[in-house]
């Protein structure tokens, strides 16, 4: 599998988790997934790039949620 191929993968995987669970932390969206930390970031930028996700610091945890 191309690398462009497995990032739209992992796109689809985060978004439909995000959509199905809510806001949840990136260290829980990580374990649930079983997705790489690199996998996981590259989605949140072509998420973040369409607008469709948000990404906040909240104390010690980073969050991220559908817009």
């Amino acid at each position: 599998m191309r690398l462009q191929e497995s990032i739209i993968e992992a796109v689809g995987q985060v978004y439909n988790y995000l959509a199905e669970n809510g806001e949840v932390t990136t260290k829980k969206l990580q374990k649930d997934l079983g997705m790489r930390e690199d996998s996981m970031n590259l989605s949140f930028g072509w998420l973040s790039r369409e607008d469709k996700i948000q990404i906040e610091k909240k104390g010690a945890y980073t969050k991220v949620s559908l817009i």
